[in-house]
């Protein structure tokens, strides 16, 4: 298992339910795929530096994650079709 941290940016124009339904629907893929969410922040809402889909602003979050490279694939697909999300960054974190 490698450690990564995932940052997405969910779309701040619906209801703040649904931003957080959005955000537990991403984590909820990762605890599906047997892996360990260490760390679950949300930095709030925030002006994107340009335009995304039309959105001016969003809502920003942060995961660190242990799990393995089957387990990120998986959702980095399934981020991908959340029409929700407007963008997503993973990055694998060194070994110590």
């Amino acid at each position: 298992m490698n450690k990564y941290e995932i940052m997405f940016i969910v779309k701040a124009t619906q209801e703040s339910a649904d931003v957080k339904k959005t955000a537990e629907n991403a984590k909820k893929i990762l605890t599906s795929e047997s892996s360990n969410v260490i760390e679950f922040k949300e930095l709030g809402e925030k002006k994107l530096a340009y335009p995304i889909k039309k959105e001016l602003n969003g809502y920003y979050y942060v995961l660190e994650v242990e799990a393995s490279k089957e387990t990120i694939t998986e959702f980095d697909r399934k981020i991908k079709l959340d029409e929700n999300v407007l963008r997503h960054l993973i990055i694998k974190l060194d070994e110590e």
